[in-house]
């Protein structure tokens, strides 16, 4: 007789979790194409259920083809056309993920310190969007976005960034995974042009979607111009104002390069500008966007660097030309990030909050920098690395003197619960790129963090364990 433990079914009916108990092991080949099952009467008996919990159990496996009913009979297992073969094995329960390391220092991981998050800006912003607009909470959200958070965030472009942009060709999506998801589906067939190297989920996200993706080397101003022309792409995606990782930034000249390229084959440029706000200088170069006449451009940024990780709240800027079709082609899609998220980042960015939080950020960074910076090059590692691209945002490049393969100074690093990152893990081909540079990111090396990452990487270096 079938036995069922309906103890842990939680919240759900009675009926539709033996309905489920018994779809499981029809599908997995416990109960065979032809088996037939208990009366309803002796089922119901044995179980400890009414019969009526399981008659409705039945009637919905029924209607699903799983069962099926013979008149003066009984219910039988139908055969379904996907049935394992009777000697086939019911699968073995997938292990469970390995737990996630406990690093003494990381120096791969790019965040910044909690306690740099406005928690008390944001637990008034939020109480007073719950109470003066309750009813938003009722109502999805726009295909792009709320207008509210639009309008906040073309009027921060207009002030800070040079951008002529209204809230109608801002689109926000959930994260800039989704919408690299979004872009790989809105020009579906065209070959994308990417920085080699260049930030790996980029890449990731586009060729998961079936992009052609083509690297097109560096050179010391940022994307070979004369590469991407050769190259036979129709959409280029570039960070020009900090590159990751080498932290170039593409000169005017180049960028002028680049958009007489869009114009002449017709492509276009995705400027992703993620995290600018707190890796350029004081005064800087314009965007890709602010200088395009040709309509050319899809900007593209996020808050997941300024605010936080958490919040996957992230844009892009069409332009003119792009909007019908975006909107005939994915304007199907429902916006994914909540309501309530939107509207008090909205107004967090209207209120003038935003930008204070971006001076107290950039305050922060310049000290981390300058400590992280005077820690390597003394201490420890003095006379055993380089520094490179040292003033490059939150991460900057060190070349360490050091025989070992990049693989193997991982493996001793690691084992002493140091993370690292090299520059290799960021090239399209890693036998390409150079060995024995570091990835920095320092952002996170907070309390003796910093101190505990140049004594381990020491150590790694001369094999000590742990």
């Amino acid at each position: 007789m079938l036995t069922y433990d309906l103890s842990g079914r939680g919240r759900a009916p009675l009926y539709e979790y033996l309905c489920r108990c018994l779809r499981r092991d029809i599908l997995s080949g416990a109960l065979r194409p032809g088996e037939r099952l208990p009366s309803k009467r002796a089922l119901a008996e044995h179980l400890g259920v009414s019969v009526v919990t399981v008659d409705a159990a039945y009637a919905q496996l029924i209607a699903e083809g799983c069962v099926e009913a013979r008149a003066r009979r009984g219910c039988f297992v139908a055969a379904l056309p996907d049935a394992p073969p009777p000697e086939a094995a019911a699968p073995c329960p997938p292990a469970a993920p390995p737990p996630a390391p406990a690093w003494r220092a990381d120096l791969a991981a790019n965040h910044v310190a909690d306690e740099l998050f406005p928690s008390g800006t944001w637990a008034r912003l939020t109480r007073r969007a719950l109470s003066e607009a309750p009813e938003a909470m009722l109502r999805s959200a726009p295909h792009a976005g709320l207008y509210e958070l639009r309008e906040a965030i073309a009027g921060y472009l207009r002030g800070y960034k040079g951008l002529d942009v209204t809230a109608e060709r801002v689109v926000v999506g959930a994260g800039s995974e989704f919408l690299y998801l979004m872009l790989a589906q809105f020009f579906a067939g065209a070959a994308f042009a990417l920085e080699d190297p260049g930030y790996p989920k980029i890449r990731l996200a586009y060729a998961r979607s079936g992009v052609q993706c083509l690297p097109v080397p560096l050179d010391s101003q940022g994307v070979d111009a004369a590469a991407l022309r050769a190259s036979g792409a129709g959409v280029l995606h570039i960070s020009p104002a900090h590159q990751y990782p080498t932290g170039l930034v593409t000169p005017l000249s180049r960028r002028r390069e680049l958009l007489a390229w869009a114009r002449d084959a017709g492509g276009y440029v995705i400027e992703d500008d993620y995290d600018s706000e707190l890796s350029g200088p004081a005064m800087p170069l314009p965007t890709l966007g602010s200088i395009d006449r040709a309509g050319r451009v899809i900007y593209m940024n996020t808050f997941s660097q300024t605010i936080s990780p958490g919040m996957r709240v992230s844009y892009l800027v069409l332009p003119e030309r792009l909007l019908d079709a975006w909107r005939e082609r994915l304007g199907f899609y429902s916006c994914a990030v909540p309501v309530l998220e939107q509207l008090v980042l909205a107004r967090f960015i209207s209120s003038g909050g935003y930008e204070r939080h971006l001076a107290r950020l950039r305050k922060a960074c310049r000290e981390w920098r300058a400590r992280s910076l005077a820690a390597f090059g003394t201490g420890p590692l003095a006379g055993r690395v380089e520094l490179l691209q040292p003033g490059a945002g939150l991460h900057f490049l060190m070349r360490v003197d050091t025989a070992l393969p990049d693989a193997e100074l991982r493996a001793r690093a690691a084992a002493l619960r140091l993370r690292l990152a090299f520059l290799s893990d960021f090239a399209f081909d890693a036998s390409s790129a150079p060995e024995h540079v570091l990835v920095v990111n320092y952002a996170g090396l907070s309390g003796g963090a910093l101190a505990d990452a140049q004594e381990l990487l020491r150590r790694a270096l001369d094999g000590e364990g742990a």
